[in-house]
């Protein structure tokens, strides 16, 4: 038998490439990130970092230490973009500390964070004031609150749904976040909602909150494909939700 001749495609031809760390317990990011980013529009890689049943800041912390570990099965090879897939192990790792892991475990053009993502989509609605909803006990959700302050933007209101467990998270019901979003929306003034945690099922109701409400809806998947097509320079599938992503 004789090999057959082939030849190699040079990376200047290639897709964007595209890596995301999603977390072992989250049964979300993979979908809404396949729903927002068209398959031929990107070379996608996924890749998982051990997390915790509870989401505590203690399970945070363990990511942290594991996330260089997790980036290190994605291909060897340069990416465009590597985005850590959870919004509040961000928070308490610091987004610093993540980009500084994932650099130098991979190459990467850029490093993106659903915070880090959340903040650019803030000023780019022209929002100063933000409510959240998220699904996450005390310790978790005031840091995100606090973070989001620290950046220049008021937080009058964050409701929580006080969960522990990611896998009751995957599960709440949407009528349950589109209640809590109106109350926010009432309850304050604010600019824009922002529905918090990679794991909690938002897409599907950021339409019908920003029609109830008359103000911008964003969440943690939404802004990070947002802020991963703007970074690596690709488009999102066109059914997009949200008025983020219309623009």
């Amino acid at each position: 038998m004789s090999d057959f001749a082939y030849r190699l495609t040079p990376d200047g031809e290639a897709l964007p490439r595209i890596g995301i760390v999603v977390l072992q317990v989250d049964e979300t990011s993979e979908q809404d990130l396949g729903r927002l980013i068209p398959g031929d529009a990107v070379q996608l890689h996924v890749t998982r970092i051990a997390s915790g049943t509870e989401l505590t800041p203690e399970t945070i912390e363990r990511m942290g230490c594991d996330l260089g570990g997790a980036v290190s099965l994605l291909p060897d090879v340069p990416f465009d973009v590597i985005a850590y897939a959870c919004t509040s192990g961000t928070t308490l790792i610091g987004p610093a500390r993540v980009e500084a892991t994932l650099r130098a475990v991979r190459r990467t053009t850029h490093v993106t964070t659903p915070l880090t993502a959340a903040l650019e989509a803030f000023g780019h609605v022209g929002a100063r004031s933000v409510g959240i909803v998220s699904p996450y006990i005390a310790t978790v959700a005031g840091p995100i609150r606090a973070a989001f302050a620290a950046a220049g933007f008021e937080v009058p209101v964050s409701i929580s749904f006080g969960e522990k467990l990611e896998a009751n998270v995957a599960r709440i019901d949407p009528e349950s976040i589109v209640a809590a979003g109106l109350e926010a929306a009432r309850s304050a003034t604010v600019d824009c909602l922002f529905l918090s945690c990679t794991n909690m099922r938002t897409l599907a109701v950021i339409d019908r909150l920003e029609a109830e409400t008359g103000l911008p809806v964003l969440s943690s998947n939404q802004t990070l494909a947002w802020h991963a097509a703007r970074l690596g320079k690709f488009a999102l599938a066109r059914s997009a939700p949200g008025r983020l992503l219309r623009d």
